[in-house]
């Protein structure tokens, strides 16, 4: 069984240390797409994972369009090599409509395969991937006027690719939420939140009617007295295993429905406190395009 993994742009190497962590070996090289005949693994690190992938002997462009096409209609190429060739066949394929996302809508739920040339009369193809973005990179419609800053970018990518958002009346709660990027596209969708941080939000986030601003530490704030939420929010500057203590807590208190974190690694990549993070119930450990040196956890239905 073959599994391809497109290293997230400029983290090659954290991917290739996953995978040789987790076992799998890589056998061959693609641009930044690992192709392995070992056990599929979850790999973080990855853009994309492609599931199942095979191998498909063409004879000519056409030919490797309506092999394609014979598997399933969407399709996204990925290209570092033979890339004249590679869009030629993809001019022969469905039109898939990659628009950029509107604030608040989230992925699109057709299945998205994705295929390369290994050689000009070699292609490889997954119908089934781990994103549902092209080559796991979605495109947004941003407000560069709102949000205070583009952290807000991260929270969205992921719930476009979780499919799963905060609604009016929901309760959120954004720890470390200063200057208020996260705090401001919750807010967005309606639901109450809470801002925690030891600095100030800026002045238009706090003005908005459906957020409450505590000032104090994150890390301070007893579960118990914040009670039930059903968003857990946080882009917290704080080294993995300090924040992995802090989610845990409050998992433990059973307060928490949804969850999502940044994990910020600072100097070399901790991958045992990635693995730690992964290992927690429920949680899905992912990049996404707008992660930096950073992983997204997500888990959904805690409670």
């Amino acid at each position: 069984m073959t599994t391809a993994y497109l290293a997230a742009e400029g983290f090659e190497q954290e991917l290739d240390d996953e995978l040789a962590r987790a076992g799998a070996a890589v056998d061959l090289h693609h641009g930044r797409l690992r192709i392995s005949e070992s056990r599929p693994v979850h790999a973080a690190w990855a853009a994309n994972t492609w599931w199942e992938a095979e191998r498909i002997a063409v004879r000519s462009i056409g030919h490797a369009a309506t092999e394609l096409r014979a598997r399933q209609r969407n399709w996204a190429v990925y290209a570092p090599e033979h890339r004249g060739r590679a869009q030629l066949i993809a001019d022969k394929l469905p039109h898939v409509a990659a628009r950029p996302l509107e604030l608040g809508e989230v992925a699109p739920d057709a299945p998205l395969g994705s295929w390369t040339l290994l050689e000009r009369d070699l292609v490889l193809a997954a119908g089934g991937c781990s994103s549902p973005f092209p080559n796991g990179v979605p495109r947004f419609v941003e407000d560069r006027d709102g949000p205070p800053s583009r952290a807000y970018l991260k929270l969205w990518e992921t719930f476009a690719r979780l499919r799963r958002q905060p609604g009016p009346g929901q309760r959120c709660l954004d720890l470390g939420a200063a200057p208020g990027g996260w705090t401001w596209l919750l807010a967005r969708t309606g639901a109450e939140v809470i801002a925690v941080d030891r600095a100030p939000l800026d002045p238009e986030v706090d003005r908005l009617a459906n957020v409450t601003v505590q000032q104090g530490s994150a890390f301070g704030l007893d579960p118990a007295d914040v009670g039930p939420v059903d968003w857990w929010c946080s882009d917290i500057i704080a080294y993995p295993d300090r924040l992995l203590e802090l989610v845990t807590r409050w998992l433990d208190a059973g307060h928490v429905r949804n969850l999502v974190c940044t994990v910020k690694f600072q100097g070399p990549t901790d991958h045992d406190a990635a693995a730690r993070f992964a290992a927690l119930p429920g949680a899905q450990l992912f990049h996404l395009s707008q992660n930096k040196h950073e992983l997204t956890c997500a888990i959904l239905d805690a409670t």
